[in-house]
């Protein structure tokens, strides 16, 4: 499968923290999740593939171009949503769409006027006087507008009610329906990847914890729960993490077929979320 953009042996190091060897890759026309803990490193590696930083080591690939010694042309092939944009409040939509414009050589304005009627966006009102939800999507129309590839989405749900959330998240699925466009979402809110991602990679401090298709990872992970008792039958380390209770433990495995040959009908083995892996591999629980 062809990647639209290839992220290998990636190090940025400032003091306190250092993204250390991130690697994934993003297909064509499908949704990789960037997920982890504030802090853990998914802005700096986002900002890193727009060029806004330098990396140490490695190499970031997108459209099959040197991201970082051709990045004019890389970025204007990449759309870009913050999860607070910031356009002139003074002026009104359709007036920043036009200055936004004149840096694209593939702007299509009437993209953007279809776009912005499918969002419900009132292209006449002034920037500073929408809503949060309406203000992201604005910066998705305008992603969109330029025949954007890859769009990268760096926390965009975040702080928006759960209707706009829903909204906005449909609007994505519908625009994925071309195969031709592919967005990298980076978030903390892992039940609107549940929803929308194809493939999640997931970071804790400024590592790759792993990087796979979201029905794998959900399919892999489960939640163990038993007696305390039983965790002294076990080696430490056997479980990613464990929470204690007064009445027994819940623990998160990858190794599902070894648990239960070691302790059978003794627990209870459910399917873990993705909030479940975050908050285990995250040291959200104690390991055993």
């Amino acid at each position: 499968m062809e990647d639209v953009l290839e992220v290998q042996g990636l190090c940025k190091r400032y003091p306190g923290f250092a993204l250390e060897n991130v690697s994934f890759s993003v297909p064509y026309g499908y949704v990789m999740g960037l997920i982890g803990p504030n802090g853990a490193g998914k802005t700096t590696t986002l900002k890193t593939i727009l060029g806004l930083l330098l990396p140490d080591r490695g190499e970031i690939r997108a459209f099959g171009l040197d991201a970082i010694a051709q990045g004019k042309k890389v970025r204007s092939r990449i759309g870009f949503v913050h999860d607070d944009p910031r356009f002139y409040d003074h002026l009104t939509l359709e007036q920043n769409a036009g200055l936004v414009g004149r840096f694209y050589r593939t702007w299509d304005f009437r993209r953007f006027q279809g776009l912005s009627a499918s969002f419900g966006l009132p292209v006449g009102k002034r920037f500073g006087v929408l809503s949060r939800g309406n203000k992201t999507k604005f910066a998705l129309a305008l992603a969109l507008a330029h025949q954007a590839e890859l769009v990268i989405m760096d926390e965009p749900t975040s702080g928006l009610d759960p209707v706009f959330r829903r909204e906005l998240l449909d609007n994505l699925t519908d625009l994925l329906q071309d195969e031709r466009t592919s967005i990298l979402f980076s978030t903390h809110i892992t039940s609107d990847l549940e929803r929308i991602a194809d493939y999640i990679t997931l970071i804790q401090g400024g590592r790759v914890v792993f990087s796979a298709s979201k029905d794998e990872i959900l399919e892999s992970w489960a939640l163990v729960k038993g007696g305390l008792d039983l965790l002294d039958r076990l080696p430490s380390g056997t479980f990613r993490g464990v929470r204690r209770g007064e009445l027994g433990f819940e623990a998160l495995t990858d190794d599902v077929e070894s648990i239960r040959g070691r302790l059978g009908d003794a627990v209870i083995i459910d399917r873990a979320s993705l909030d479940d892996v975050v908050l285990y591999t995250s040291g959200g629980a104690a390991d055993a």
